[in-house]
């Protein structure tokens, strides 16, 4: 009698390998591609759904790039890119590529930004060492009673 595998026995979903086969094969194409609109693209990630018929790349690059321009260089690029996934993955189908800025990288740099901000604005008036509200330093405190270690 045949034994039957369990199906719990993998890491993570079939969904998430394929979307991370599919970043890898599109961030590899990329580079090799010598378009100067797209200047320093990353692939920050993928999303395809799970009849593998359409995929949404997710990408990120510098602030100077025009996202109207590198979305239609990428657009262009799209048959190109398609076929790279078709050679390179054994999958039942080539998913349908779109493309779209990754908001979320976008957002953590200007978090970056507010933050890097802070460190030049400097103590806050009466606090004259810079590190907040006086507190007592919990090492130098004892064991937390009157007694002072002597017997």
């Amino acid at each position: 009698m045949a034994r039957r595998r369990s199906g719990g026995s993998r890491p993570y979903a079939r969904t998430e390998r394929v979307n991370e086969l599919v970043r890898e094969i599109v961030a590899e194409e990329l580079m090799a591609i010598d378009d100067e609109r797209l200047g320093l693209l990353t692939v920050t990630g993928v999303r395809v759904d799970p009849e593998l018929r359409t995929g949404r790349v997710f990408i990120d690059g510098p602030d100077d790039l025009d996202d109207a321009v590198v979305l239609g260089a990428l657009a262009e690029l799209r048959p190109r890119l398609q076929s790279a996934i078709a050679r390179q993955a054994r999958l039942r189908r080539t998913p349908e590529l779109s493309f779209q800025p990754d908001e979320g990288a976008r957002s953590g740099r200007r978090i970056d930004e507010i933050l890097g901000g802070l460190d030049d604005v400097g103590p806050a008036e009466g606090d004259p060492d810079g590190d907040g509200p006086d507190r007592p330093d919990p090492a130098a405190a004892g064991s937390g009673g009157d007694d002072d270690g002597e017997t």
